[in-house]
Formats: C-alpha cells, structure tokens, sequence
C-alpha cells in the first residue's frame, strides 16, 4: 500500500529543483547536492531532482522527500521527463519518494501509448507514487483518469499547444485544483515569491521553483534582458 503521507506534509509549502544539465556551470552531482542542503537550511520541504546520481548525492546531503525525474531524449519523441520504463526503473531503485513522468500528449519514445506506459508502471511499481507533468487542463484531467497520485503544471508552455505565459499558469492551476480528485502541483516559470502566493490561493496543492532559486544563469539572463529594454 501506498504511503501517501510524504504528499499530504506538503501542503502549503515549496519544493525547490535543483537541477543543472551538462554544459551548464553548476553541472555536477557534488553541486546538487549542497544546493539541496541550502534550499533545505532555508525551509523548503523536498527536492525535485534529475538524475540517478544527482538523487543519491542529494539524499546524502539533504534529509529531504525527493520527486525524482530522468532526463533522455529519444530521436523519435519530444518527450524526456522520465519517458520510458527503463527511467522509471532506475528512480524507483533509488529510492525516491515521488516519481515525476510527462504526461502530455505528444509522441512517445517508440510509439508507446500513454495508457499502456502507464499501465506498465502500476503492475511492476504498484506502490510508487506517480505525479504527472501535464501541459494543459485536458492532460491534467486524462492523467487523473489514468490513476495518478498528483498533477503538476509543469509543462504549461512548454508543448507547441499550451499557452506562452511569462508567470505561472494560475487559470490552468485553478481549474485543476477545482476539478480533480488529486493535490496539483504548481510548477513552471513561478519566477518571484508573490507568484508562489499566487499559486497556492489558487489552489495549488504545493509550489516548485526552480530556476529562481538554484540556476544563477537563468537569472543573470532575466535581469539583463530587462535592463536592455
């Protein structure tokens, strides 16, 4: 049976992703993992982590629940959140308390449905918790049919049909967090503290941040490109 309780202690409160990809400065696992230890020092109540290796420096480092992902491409797919099987495998073998999957309707590695994925990960890791990474209202409301333990925002704007929005998708936030039976997850260009307010008032269950915590670079951009204005 599921533990649930790791979803309900983060109600109200902020995950912090700490995530670097190579070629970027703070690339590396020994980085993320005193990344995690300051985002936990200042209070944030768990991690989003990338990687098999960034998740075990960081579970050394940081006492923290983990929504662990696996970033790979595929050549024929767009998607790269935790895509197949094979990145499942390897999180849940790590020991993460909450495994993050794309949920969007875009083609997936080799073909494979979305239902029959899903289907795959509930037999062999029955008592994984699974949040879905979704784009739009209609891939919140599909994953929740599917089975799913969360949603998140994550990819809102980030699939060629959602919508481009500067802040956080509050109206996709709200309309979840009304319908579904399940916590959403506010995730996605939350870029200053009133915005996080902002989501959980509108029902999020709980906020991630990311780039305005932990990426120096995305932020050194964003103040550049308003000074060049």
């Amino acid at each position: 049976m599921k533990n649930l309780d790791v979803i309900k202690e983060l109600k109200g409160k902020l995950i912090v992703s700490c995530q670097a990809l190579e070629g970027e400065p703070l690339y590396g696992s020994e980085v993320m993992g005193k990344m995690a230890l300051a985002a936990k020092i200042g209070g944030a109540a768990a991690i989003r982590a990338n990687s098999v290796e960034d998740i075990e420096e960081i579970k050394r480092k940081a006492d923290l629940p983990i929504i662990g992902i696996i970033k790979k491409e595929y050549e024929d797919s767009e998607v790269y959140i935790t895509p197949t099987i094979k990145e499942v495998e390897a999180l849940s073998n790590v020991g993460v308390d909450i495994i993050a999957i794309d949920f969007t309707n875009r083609i997936r590695p080799y073909g494979e449905l979305l239902s029959n994925f899903v289907l795959q990960v509930r037999e062999r890791f029955p008592e994984q918790i699974i949040m879905a990474d979704i784009s739009t209202y209609e891939e919140g409301i599909a994953a929740v049919e599917l089975g799913v333990d969360l949603v998140s925002t994550t990819m809102s704007g980030y699939t060629p049909y959602s919508a481009k929005l500067e802040g956080p998708d509050l109206e996709l936030i709200e309309r979840l967090s009304e319908t579904v039976s399940v916590p959403v997850i506010a995730e996605g260009r939350i870029h200053y503290p009133e915005q996080a307010k902002l989501a959980i008032e509108a029902g999020a269950h709980a906020v991630v941040v990311g780039g305005a915590i932990t990426r120096p670079l995305e932020i050194t951009k964003r103040f550049i490109e308003k000074l060049n204005l």
